[in-house]
């Protein structure tokens, strides 16, 4: 049964979305966190149970990661990919707190030719669990923003939070 949330945060209410799961701590394996407006969010399905109870521990983890007390998620995913875009989005989960990575770096950690480097953001831009598997730590080689499923200025708003990136001051 798919199960959902809705999780308050400073980027707006974040949508969670997971599958019961007995071997799960909290109940729960997430499948899905995205954000307001996000481009190939899910939508609450007419069969989905709201369960805010079982979402209980990734709330508290997020708004720890919020308030600045926590710098990692404990939490048990269950994506939905190829095993190509499981591969990267396991390598995610290895780009500190506080620090960024590029596009064609992770691609050499991944063992991926640099002409399939696109493959790589196509499988970073399909992300299914945006701030908790950090896809927003990925730039461009320049340093450059590139695509945000979020937006761009929630993944400025990310790396300034974990300061990996300084705000802008006009």
């Amino acid at each position: 049964m798919t199960l959902y949330s809705i999780a308050e945060s400073p980027l707006g209410d974040l949508l969670l979305v997971g599958e019961a799961s007995a071997t799960a701590r909290s109940g729960v394996a997430l499948t899905s966190l995205s954000m307001p407006g996000q481009k190939g969010a899910p939508v609450v399905e007419d069969d989905w149970r709201r369960d805010d109870e079982v979402f209980s521990d990734v709330a508290r983890q997020l708004r720890a990661y919020f308030n600045g007390s926590a710098k990692t998620f404990e939490l048990e995913f269950a994506p939905t990919g190829t095993e190509f875009q499981q591969r990267v989005w396991d390598a995610l989960d290895d780009i500190p707190y506080g620090t960024t990575t590029t596009y064609g770096h992770l691609a050499d950690q991944l063992g991926v030719e640099r002409a399939e480097v696109r493959a790589v953001g196509a499988a970073i831009g399909a992300n299914p669990l945006l701030v908790v598997r950090p896809c927003h730590r990925v730039v461009g080689a320049d340093g450059s923003m590139r695509g945000y499923a979020g937006g761009v200025p929630r993944k400025q708003d990310l790396l300034i939070h974990e300061g990996a990136l300084q705000p802008v001051l006009i």
